[in-house]
């Protein structure tokens, strides 16, 4: 996909951080761009900027968790322009005991059912109700799936499963554009540390599937946590890196190179049929009293 002049842009996770940098980026191609969140105030302030930019855009508020959330999306966003030519699939959630030194198995079943209703069903809810009508245009197209480092390397406990299961599904809707030979592409977009709202993910999680004996972050956690995320490439680097993706019809997109060492180690002990030798995360990951993130 070369051309984005008056385009469609559909992002999710939009208010903030990776797609609010997409979103950006869309806008100053010249497309135009639904931006959909599951928080109303931060969208519309979003909404609200982009618009005093002279940028064409609508906002609506989605839960990715929900089929309905992402039909009403879908329907919004026919509605205002009439077509759909790019899909990002970018909100997601980590947690499930995903700090250095946690096991999978204490993670609670409301970790397994926050982190996957978002991750994993938030991707296929996107692909299920947009993709067609994207067919259905016959119009060149692209979807961009995030997932994250944590879904090319081992041992990320139910945030990594649920990454690793987006690449799966990114590899599946790739091989199945080219069987059917449309005009749609895929990336799935693997970043590692990105400066993006990291210490306040929580806010978001649905009171139903809170962990009764949830502790908070001390004041010197969320300052190493900050400190950590803020090292990292801003949200706008990667947007650029996804926009060129599309250009160029890549498939993986890896933001960073940092952990290449444990990604060619995995692949290496799988064809081998050894044992991964990295089962420990490197120190650059997130300190101590890490365990979930927002994109």
């Amino acid at each position: 996909m070369q051309d984005f002049e008056g385009k469609v842009a559909v992002v999710t996770g939009a208010a903030s951080g990776i797609g609010r940098a997409m979103v950006e980026r869309f806008a100053q191609e010249g497309m135009k761009v639904v931006l959909a969140d599951v928080e109303q105030g931060p969208l519309q302030a979003a909404v609200t900027q982009l618009r005093q930019a002279e940028h064409d855009v609508i906002g609506v508020v989605t839960d990715v968790s929900k089929s309905e959330s992402v039909e009403n999306l879908a329907q919004k966003a026919l509605e205002a322009y009439g077509k759909v030519h790019v899909v990002c699939n970018n909100a997601g959630v980590s947690g499930g005991n995903a700090s250095p030194g946690a096991v999978i198995w204490e993670a609670s079943l409301n970790d397994w059912t926050w982190v996957t209703n978002v991750n994993y069903w938030g991707v296929a809810h996107g692909i299920r109700v947009l993709v067609p009508i994207m067919l259905a245009q016959d119009e060149e197209g692209h979807v961009v799936n995030t997932s994250s480092m944590s879904g090319v390397t081992p041992g990320n406990g139910v945030y990594g499963a649920t990454k690793h299961a987006v690449v799966s599904i990114s590899e599946s809707l790739y091989r199945d554009f080219k069987r059917r030979k449309t005009k749609l592409g895929v990336t799935c977009l693997i970043p590692d540390v990105t400066n993006t709202g990291i210490i306040n993910a929580t806010r978001n999680r649905p009171p139903e599937l809170a962990n009764p004996d949830e502790t908070q972050r001390t004041p010197q956690e969320q300052a190493r946590i900050a400190a950590w995320a803020s090292a990292g490439k801003q949200p706008a680097e990667v947007a650029d890196m996804v926009l060129q993706a599309i250009r160029d019809g890549q498939l993986y997109l890896l933001t960073h190179d940092a952990q290449d060492d444990r990604i060619r180690d995995r692949m290496e002990a799988i064809l081998e049929r050894r044992n991964i030798t990295f089962i420990e995360r490197p120190s650059r990951e997130p300190p101590p009293g890490w365990d979930r993130s927002e994109k």
